[in-house]
Protein backbone atom coordinates (compact mmCIF):
# COMPACT_ATOMS: atom_id res chain seq x y z
CA UNK A 1 0.00 0.00 0.00
CA UNK A 2 1.02 3.60 -1.22
CA UNK A 3 0.94 5.23 2.17
CA UNK A 4 0.70 8.08 1.28
CA UNK A 5 -2.77 7.54 -0.41
CA UNK A 6 -3.93 6.72 3.71
CA UNK A 7 -2.78 10.28 4.16
CA UNK A 8 -5.15 11.84 1.68
CA UNK A 9 -7.65 9.26 2.14
CA UNK A 10 -7.77 10.69 5.70
CA UNK A 11 -7.51 14.32 4.75
CA UNK A 12 -10.43 13.76 2.44
CA UNK A 13 -12.54 12.45 4.83
CA UNK A 14 -11.58 13.44 8.02
CA UNK A 15 -11.10 9.78 9.14
CA UNK A 16 -7.94 7.74 10.62
CA UNK A 17 -7.03 4.80 9.05
CA UNK A 18 -5.18 1.90 10.98
CA UNK A 19 -2.95 0.20 8.25
CA UNK A 20 -1.55 -2.49 9.22
CA UNK A 21 0.93 -5.44 7.20
CA UNK A 22 -0.19 -8.50 8.95
CA UNK A 23 -0.67 -11.29 6.51
CA UNK A 24 2.32 -12.81 5.74
CA UNK A 25 0.62 -15.84 4.86
CA UNK A 26 -3.38 -16.67 4.26
CA UNK A 27 -3.83 -19.51 6.40
CA UNK A 28 -1.56 -18.18 9.31
CA UNK A 29 -3.78 -15.10 9.38
CA UNK A 30 -6.93 -17.68 9.19
CA UNK A 31 -5.89 -19.00 12.29
CA UNK A 32 -5.34 -16.01 14.13
CA UNK A 33 -8.65 -14.98 13.83
CA UNK A 34 -10.92 -18.44 12.99
CA UNK A 35 -12.02 -18.59 16.40
CA UNK A 36 -13.66 -15.28 16.66
CA UNK A 37 -15.11 -16.27 13.26
CA UNK A 38 -16.69 -19.19 14.24
CA UNK A 39 -18.14 -17.41 17.57
CA UNK A 40 -19.56 -14.68 15.81
CA UNK A 41 -17.34 -12.18 17.35
CA UNK A 42 -15.94 -9.21 15.51
CA UNK A 43 -11.76 -9.37 14.45
CA UNK A 44 -11.24 -5.97 15.18
CA UNK A 45 -10.49 -5.27 11.16
CA UNK A 46 -12.83 -3.44 8.68
CA UNK A 47 -11.27 -4.91 5.83
CA UNK A 48 -8.87 -7.86 5.20
CA UNK A 49 -7.30 -8.53 2.08
CA UNK A 50 -6.91 -12.23 1.12
CA UNK A 51 -6.10 -14.31 -2.02
CA UNK A 52 -8.73 -15.75 -4.07
CA UNK A 53 -8.39 -19.34 -2.19
CA UNK A 54 -9.04 -18.09 1.10
CA UNK A 55 -11.45 -15.05 0.05
CA UNK A 56 -13.57 -18.35 -1.21
CA UNK A 57 -13.10 -20.10 2.47
CA UNK A 58 -14.35 -16.68 4.03
CA UNK A 59 -17.17 -16.58 1.82
CA UNK A 60 -18.93 -20.31 1.84
CA UNK A 61 -18.06 -20.31 5.69
CA UNK A 62 -20.22 -17.01 6.41
CA UNK A 63 -17.12 -14.74 7.02
CA UNK A 64 -17.84 -12.18 5.50
CA UNK A 65 -20.50 -9.51 4.98
CA UNK A 66 -21.98 -7.88 1.78
CA UNK A 67 -21.01 -4.83 0.64
CA UNK A 68 -23.26 -1.84 -0.35
CA UNK A 69 -22.89 -1.30 -3.61
CA UNK A 70 -24.45 2.15 -2.99
CA UNK A 71 -21.53 3.10 -0.91
CA UNK A 72 -19.19 2.04 -3.48
CA UNK A 73 -20.11 3.72 -6.79
CA UNK A 74 -17.06 3.25 -7.80
CA UNK A 75 -17.10 -0.75 -8.35
CA UNK A 76 -18.58 0.23 -11.84
CA UNK A 77 -15.26 0.98 -12.53
CA UNK A 78 -13.77 -3.04 -11.98
CA UNK A 79 -12.25 -4.54 -15.12
CA UNK A 80 -14.52 -7.07 -17.18
CA UNK A 81 -12.34 -10.29 -16.82
CA UNK A 82 -12.96 -9.85 -13.09
CA UNK A 83 -16.18 -8.69 -13.00
CA UNK A 84 -17.25 -12.10 -11.65
CA UNK A 85 -15.54 -15.35 -10.16
CA UNK A 86 -16.80 -19.02 -9.07
CA UNK A 87 -17.29 -17.99 -5.52
CA UNK A 88 -18.69 -15.08 -5.61
CA UNK A 89 -20.58 -14.83 -8.88
CA UNK A 90 -21.76 -10.95 -8.09
CA UNK A 91 -19.05 -9.46 -6.34
CA UNK A 92 -21.13 -9.12 -3.41
CA UNK A 93 -18.66 -9.78 -0.86
CA UNK A 94 -15.34 -9.06 -2.55
CA UNK A 95 -14.10 -5.97 -4.34
CA UNK A 96 -10.16 -7.39 -6.27
CA UNK A 97 -7.35 -4.92 -4.79
CA UNK A 98 -4.50 -6.81 -7.13
CA UNK A 99 -3.71 -9.29 -9.39
CA UNK A 100 -0.52 -10.82 -10.60
CA UNK A 101 0.50 -14.01 -12.52
CA UNK A 102 2.52 -17.01 -10.97
CA UNK A 103 5.37 -17.89 -13.97
CA UNK A 104 9.31 -18.15 -14.47
CA UNK A 105 11.44 -16.22 -12.92
CA UNK A 106 14.67 -16.13 -14.49
CA UNK A 107 18.48 -14.97 -14.81
CA UNK A 108 19.39 -14.97 -18.57
CA UNK A 109 23.25 -14.84 -17.57
CA UNK A 110 22.70 -18.08 -16.47
CA UNK A 111 20.30 -19.89 -18.80
CA UNK A 112 21.73 -18.29 -21.91
CA UNK A 113 18.15 -17.88 -23.19
CA UNK A 114 14.93 -16.63 -22.81
CA UNK A 115 12.36 -18.83 -20.96
CA UNK A 116 8.89 -19.04 -22.72
CA UNK A 117 7.23 -22.45 -21.47
CA UNK A 118 6.57 -23.85 -18.05
CA UNK A 119 8.70 -27.10 -19.70
CA UNK A 120 11.99 -25.20 -18.60
CA UNK A 121 10.97 -25.51 -14.98
CA UNK A 122 11.55 -29.20 -15.61
CA UNK A 123 14.88 -29.02 -17.91
CA UNK A 124 17.49 -31.50 -17.00
CA UNK A 125 20.10 -28.37 -18.25
CA UNK A 126 19.13 -26.24 -15.03
CA UNK A 127 19.04 -29.41 -12.31
CA UNK A 128 19.36 -28.17 -9.16
CA UNK A 129 19.22 -24.92 -9.96
CA UNK A 130 15.36 -24.78 -10.32
CA UNK A 131 12.83 -23.60 -7.18
CA UNK A 132 9.26 -24.41 -7.09
CA UNK A 133 6.42 -22.60 -4.90
CA UNK A 134 4.88 -24.77 -2.12
CA UNK A 135 1.87 -23.48 -2.19
CA UNK A 136 0.16 -26.17 -4.08
CA UNK A 137 -2.97 -23.69 -5.60
CA UNK A 138 0.55 -21.67 -6.95
CA UNK A 139 2.51 -24.92 -8.28
CA UNK A 140 -0.27 -28.17 -8.91
CA UNK A 141 -2.19 -25.49 -11.16
CA UNK A 142 0.87 -24.34 -13.06
CA UNK A 143 1.61 -27.82 -13.80
CA UNK A 144 -2.21 -28.59 -14.48
CA UNK A 145 -1.48 -25.50 -17.61
CA UNK A 146 1.51 -27.25 -18.88
CA UNK A 147 -1.25 -30.31 -19.22
CA UNK A 148 -3.99 -28.02 -21.11
CA UNK A 149 -6.48 -28.12 -18.23
CA UNK A 150 -8.10 -25.22 -16.83
CA UNK A 151 -6.95 -25.54 -13.13
CA UNK A 152 -10.03 -23.41 -12.19
CA UNK A 153 -12.45 -26.73 -13.65
CA UNK A 154 -9.76 -29.60 -11.83
CA UNK A 155 -10.94 -32.20 -9.66
CA UNK A 156 -8.85 -33.09 -6.56
CA UNK A 157 -7.85 -36.48 -8.60
CA UNK A 158 -6.27 -34.04 -11.46
CA UNK A 159 -4.35 -31.90 -8.40
CA UNK A 160 -3.01 -34.77 -7.26
CA UNK A 161 -1.80 -36.27 -10.03
CA UNK A 162 -0.31 -32.64 -10.71
CA UNK A 163 1.42 -32.70 -7.73
CA UNK A 164 2.68 -36.36 -8.28
CA UNK A 165 4.69 -35.21 -11.05
CA UNK A 166 5.96 -32.34 -8.67
CA UNK A 167 7.39 -35.11 -6.49
CA UNK A 168 8.83 -37.42 -9.54
CA UNK A 169 11.07 -34.09 -10.63
CA UNK A 170 11.63 -32.94 -7.25
CA UNK A 171 12.93 -36.65 -6.69
CA UNK A 172 15.16 -36.38 -9.28
CA UNK A 173 16.89 -33.71 -7.83
CA UNK A 174 15.33 -30.80 -10.52
CA UNK A 175 14.23 -29.12 -7.86
CA UNK A 176 16.74 -26.65 -4.93
CA UNK A 177 14.27 -26.06 -2.75
CA UNK A 178 10.45 -25.21 -2.75
CA UNK A 179 9.95 -21.42 -1.52
CA UNK A 180 7.27 -18.89 -0.16
CA UNK A 181 8.04 -15.32 -1.29
CA UNK A 182 11.78 -15.68 -0.44
CA UNK A 183 12.76 -17.18 -4.18
CA UNK A 184 13.89 -13.87 -4.88
CA UNK A 185 16.93 -14.20 -2.49
CA UNK A 186 18.12 -17.37 -4.52
CA UNK A 187 17.56 -15.73 -8.11
CA UNK A 188 19.21 -12.79 -6.50
CA UNK A 189 22.15 -14.28 -5.28
CA UNK A 190 22.28 -16.56 -8.34
CA UNK A 191 21.78 -19.94 -6.64
CA UNK A 192 18.74 -20.49 -8.67
CA UNK A 193 18.61 -19.77 -11.92
CA UNK A 194 15.31 -20.27 -12.70
CA UNK A 195 12.14 -19.71 -10.51
CA UNK A 196 8.28 -19.52 -10.08
CA UNK A 197 7.93 -16.25 -9.38
CA UNK A 198 5.39 -13.59 -8.98
CA UNK A 199 4.61 -10.73 -12.01
CA UNK A 200 4.83 -7.85 -9.94
CA UNK A 201 8.12 -8.93 -7.45
CA UNK A 202 9.93 -8.81 -11.29
CA UNK A 203 9.74 -5.13 -11.75
CA UNK A 204 11.78 -4.34 -8.55
CA UNK A 205 14.32 -7.17 -8.59
CA UNK A 206 15.08 -6.03 -12.69
CA UNK A 207 15.75 -2.62 -11.10
CA UNK A 208 18.61 -3.92 -9.12
CA UNK A 209 19.86 -6.87 -11.97
CA UNK A 210 18.48 -6.07 -15.30
CA UNK A 211 20.00 -10.31 -16.28
CA UNK A 212 16.77 -11.02 -14.19
CA UNK A 213 13.33 -11.60 -16.25
CA UNK A 214 10.19 -12.75 -15.69
CA UNK A 215 7.95 -14.75 -18.63
CA UNK A 216 4.16 -15.78 -18.73
CA UNK A 217 4.45 -19.02 -20.01
CA UNK A 218 3.21 -19.60 -23.25
CA UNK A 219 0.56 -22.40 -22.19
CA UNK A 220 -1.14 -19.64 -20.41
CA UNK A 221 -0.20 -18.73 -16.36
CA UNK A 222 -2.43 -18.77 -12.65
CA UNK A 223 -4.06 -15.47 -11.86
CA UNK A 224 -3.88 -14.66 -8.47
CA UNK A 225 -6.29 -12.20 -7.07
CA UNK A 226 -6.12 -10.33 -3.76
CA UNK A 227 -9.48 -9.19 -2.79
CA UNK A 228 -11.21 -6.63 -0.31
CA UNK A 229 -13.49 -7.96 2.14
CA UNK A 230 -15.23 -7.08 5.01
CA UNK A 231 -15.02 -9.69 8.16
CA UNK A 232 -18.41 -11.03 9.70
CA UNK A 233 -19.78 -8.60 12.13
CA UNK A 234 -17.74 -5.93 10.83
CA UNK A 235 -17.60 -2.46 12.70
CA UNK A 236 -17.17 0.25 10.85
CA UNK A 237 -18.79 -1.27 7.41
CA UNK A 238 -19.56 2.34 5.98
CA UNK A 239 -15.65 3.22 6.49
CA UNK A 240 -14.73 -0.20 5.09
CA UNK A 241 -16.86 0.79 2.02
CA UNK A 242 -15.79 4.29 1.49
CA UNK A 243 -12.40 2.73 1.36
CA UNK A 244 -12.91 0.63 -1.08
CA UNK A 245 -14.79 3.05 -3.53
CA UNK A 246 -11.97 5.42 -2.90
CA UNK A 247 -9.22 2.86 -4.13
CA UNK A 248 -11.43 2.29 -7.26
CA UNK A 249 -11.23 5.99 -7.99
CA UNK A 250 -8.92 5.43 -11.35
CA UNK A 251 -6.56 8.65 -10.23
CA UNK A 252 -6.23 7.00 -6.66
CA UNK A 253 -5.65 3.34 -8.73
CA UNK A 254 -3.36 4.36 -11.10
CA UNK A 255 -1.32 6.00 -8.51
CA UNK A 256 -1.71 2.25 -6.26
CA UNK A 257 -0.23 0.58 -9.88
CA UNK A 258 2.45 2.78 -10.00
CA UNK A 259 4.02 2.40 -6.60
CA UNK A 260 2.95 -2.16 -5.83
CA UNK A 261 3.58 -2.68 -9.25
CA UNK A 262 0.84 -5.21 -9.68
CA UNK A 263 -2.38 -5.34 -12.22
CA UNK A 264 -4.80 -3.27 -10.98
CA UNK A 265 -8.28 -3.88 -11.03
CA UNK A 266 -9.32 -0.48 -12.20
CA UNK A 267 -10.66 -0.04 -15.88
CA UNK A 268 -9.10 3.48 -17.11
CA UNK A 269 -5.53 3.54 -15.59
CA UNK A 270 -2.98 2.40 -18.32
CA UNK A 271 -4.32 5.89 -19.94
CA UNK A 272 -3.68 8.00 -16.84
CA UNK A 273 -0.14 6.49 -16.39
CA UNK A 274 0.78 7.03 -19.73
CA UNK A 275 0.90 10.97 -19.33
CA UNK A 276 2.24 10.22 -15.70
CA UNK A 277 4.31 7.36 -15.58
CA UNK A 278 4.94 6.03 -19.51
CA UNK A 279 7.51 3.58 -18.04
CA UNK A 280 5.16 1.85 -16.08
CA UNK A 281 2.22 2.36 -18.45
CA UNK A 282 4.80 0.37 -20.74
CA UNK A 283 5.46 -2.57 -18.41
CA UNK A 284 3.98 -5.90 -19.60
CA UNK A 285 4.16 -6.90 -15.98
CA UNK A 286 1.67 -4.48 -14.88
CA UNK A 287 -0.45 -4.61 -17.83
CA UNK A 288 -0.55 -7.62 -19.90
CA UNK A 289 -1.18 -7.67 -23.39
CA UNK A 290 -4.36 -8.68 -24.25
CA UNK A 291 -3.22 -12.21 -25.51
CA UNK A 292 -1.42 -12.60 -22.56
CA UNK A 293 -4.16 -11.74 -20.43
CA UNK A 294 -6.67 -14.35 -22.60
CA UNK A 295 -4.67 -17.35 -21.08
CA UNK A 296 -4.59 -16.15 -17.63
CA UNK A 297 -6.51 -18.96 -15.30
CA UNK A 298 -8.17 -18.72 -11.58
CA UNK A 299 -7.08 -21.10 -8.54
CA UNK A 300 -9.40 -24.41 -8.17
CA UNK A 301 -12.54 -24.57 -6.78
CA UNK A 302 -12.40 -26.98 -3.72
CA UNK A 303 -14.26 -28.08 -1.13
CA UNK A 304 -11.83 -27.79 2.60
CA UNK A 305 -11.73 -31.80 2.82
CA UNK A 306 -10.41 -31.44 -0.97
CA UNK A 307 -8.26 -28.31 -0.37
CA UNK A 308 -6.93 -29.99 2.81
CA UNK A 309 -5.85 -33.27 1.11
CA UNK A 310 -4.21 -31.92 -1.68
CA UNK A 311 -2.37 -29.75 0.82
CA UNK A 312 -0.98 -32.43 2.52
CA UNK A 313 0.15 -34.26 -0.91
CA UNK A 314 1.93 -31.30 -1.62
CA UNK A 315 3.70 -31.57 2.49
CA UNK A 316 4.81 -34.63 1.76
CA UNK A 317 7.02 -33.21 -1.24
CA UNK A 318 8.15 -30.62 0.29
CA UNK A 319 8.75 -31.74 3.68
CA UNK A 320 6.64 -29.12 5.38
Amino acid sequence: MDKALLKDFDKEYGGKVKYVEEINDNYEFFSKVRQQLQNGQPIGRDIVVLTDYMAQRWVKDGYTEPIDKKNVPNAKNLVANLQTIAYDPERSYTLPYQSGAVGIGYNIEKTGRELTSIDDFFDPKFKGRVTMFSEPYDAASTVLIQQGKDPEKATIDELLEAIEVISKANDEGQFRRFTGNDYSTDLTKGNAWVCMAYSGDLVQLQSDNPNLRFAYPEQGAVRFTDNMMMPAKVEHPYAAETMMNYLYEPEVAAKLAAYVNYISPVDGIKEILEKSDPEIASNELIFPPDEVAAKLKNYPQLTPAEERQMREAMAQVTGA
